[in-house]
């Protein structure tokens, strides 16, 4: 799996999930809860990940729906 947006905004992460998984990728939600174990003051930011042999199409998926600029293009799977 390969990171695709990083953010602490769960309206972000949940549209983009849905935009993903309605295009037929297996995207994963992963550290959405860690703000509890830091004690909710949102430093912990959770991550969206996709396949890897995936990334590619699922960022011109997010960049259709305008999302382009969060996808995180740092990080190599």
């Amino acid at each position: 799996m390969r990171e695709i947006i990083r953010s602490n905004d769960p309206v972000l992460m949940g549209f983009a999930l849905v935009l993903l998984r309605d295009a037929g990728f297996d995207a994963a939600l992963v550290d959405q809860n860690m703000s509890v174990m830091e004690g909710s003051i949102g430093i912990l930011q959770g991550r969206l990940l996709v396949a890897a042999d995936q990334w590619q199409r699922a960022v011109r998926v997010l960049e259709d729906a305008e999302l382009g600029q969060w996808v995180n293009r740092d990080v190599a799977g």
